[in-house]
């Protein structure tokens, strides 16, 4: 039997910072992952991820958020890698929007140096997007994105300078509590013991969510690359989060920094599993986001260039889980993400060190408890 003192299972974008902050502690830590590194086969990927302050799902994530910048710039200092790439961003909606309502009440709630803007000064600012006379926007100069592959290479290569051990191409077949420690048995037979168990497990966490009675919907959801038929980089657009009438449900994309304008449908697809997702992209997943780009950013939708089926893993509200194990406090368990985790990936990371190592988090994360449940 193998003795480790922690064991993190599943090294994607929360998994891979969890190992770096454990091993920067100085204690030893094993990390466990099914695929490859940075593999594509889960929820932490697909080159950017929107990162923003205003926070219109919940003021309550705004120190997380916070703290998820500072650990990125450290990260990047650390590492050299560029991770954060800070364009702006522009949340954008029409009067009566809940998505804006709330993305309002976060820069309020916590005096953002953010801009208002009505229809007209959107044109002004940025010629090549098109609202409508009645929608309006919130923009931060600080929004941007995050580059996943990359922040996980990054995390994966740090974790590594400060002595944590990986093991990948093989996954975790379940755990158990002893009176020695937690027991973790892996898909190639062997056993691990260990003192703290990390679970960061992305779309294959529903089977423990559902254990402890929280049901976890897995929703596939597409993203697609669009070559422009003129430049809209960052100068010419920023990164936008928009909600509009007609639209099945908020939208979002990316400016070209060298694979085309992304955009993509927030939180609309079929539901499915890690097992049975359907990975393939059609034209029926494509033509609704080119027609919803093209309204908004005219010439963005030239010509497709490629698209890729992710998953959401949703919660009941829609929130994070961050907590222990009701069963076994010695497990710590992060998931349920709801397609809006990425960006706090490097803050996440610290978060489920300190339940492992210290038995909580000086960060307000009770709102993303089991209690709620």
């Amino acid at each position: 039997m193998i003795e480790m003192p922690v064991v993190v299972c599943g090294l994607g974008g929360m998994g891979s910072a969890a190992l770096a902050r454990v091993a920067m502690r100085g204690v030893r830590v094993l990390g466990i992952e099914q695929y490859a590194p940075v593999h594509a086969f889960g929820s932490s990927s697909g080159k950017s991820r929107i990162i923003r302050r205003a926070y219109f799902e919940d003021p309550a994530y705004v120190p997380l958020l916070d703290r998820a910048y500072e650990l990125w710039r450290e990260l990047e200092a650390r590492t050299r890698a560029q991770v954060l790439h800070l364009t702006g961003l522009l949340t954008l909606g029409y009067d009566g929007s809940p998505m804006l309502a709330g993305a309002h009440a976060a820069a309020r709630a916590y005096d953002m140096d953010v801009e208002f803007w009505d229809a007209s000064a959107i044109r002004a600012r940025y010629p090549a997007l098109a609202p409508l006379d009645d929608e309006h926007g919130i923009f931060e100069r600080d929004g941007g994105f995050v580059v996943p592959e990359r922040a996980i290479e990054a995390h994966l290569a740090l974790a590594k300078d400060h002595g944590a051990q990986t093991r990948f191409g093989v996954g975790m077949r379940g755990w158990e509590s002893a009176p020695d420690g937690v027991r973790v048995t892996l898909t190639n037979g062997e056993t691990i013991r260990c003192e703290q168990l990390i679970l960061t497990l992305g779309p294959w966490f529903r089977e423990t969510l559902a254990e402890i009675g929280v049901p976890l919907v897995i929703q596939r959801n597409v993203l697609a690359w669009f070559a422009p038929r003129r430049p809209l980089g960052p100068d010419q657009m920023p990164c936008f989060l928009m909600d509009r009438r007609g639209l099945p449900s908020e939208f979002y994309g990316f400016p070209d920094v060298g694979d085309g304008v992304k955009a993509a449908f927030h939180g609309y697809g079929e539901h499915t599993d890690a097992a049975h997702l359907d990975r393939e992209v059609h034209e029926s997943d494509v033509l609704p986001l080119a027609r919803a780009l093209e309204m908004w950013i005219p010439g963005a939708a030239g010509a497709y260039r490629e698209g890729k089926a992710c998953m959401y893993s949703l919660t009941p509200d829609r929130h994070f889980v961050l907590d222990h194990h009701p069963r076994d406090a010695r497990v710590t368990i992060c998931g349920g993400f709801s397609g809006h985790g990425f960006k706090f990936a490097s803050a996440i990371g610290e978060i489920a060190a300190q339940l492992a190592l210290d038995g909580g988090s000086p960060l307000p994360i009770a709102f993303l408890s089991l209690a709620r449940f």
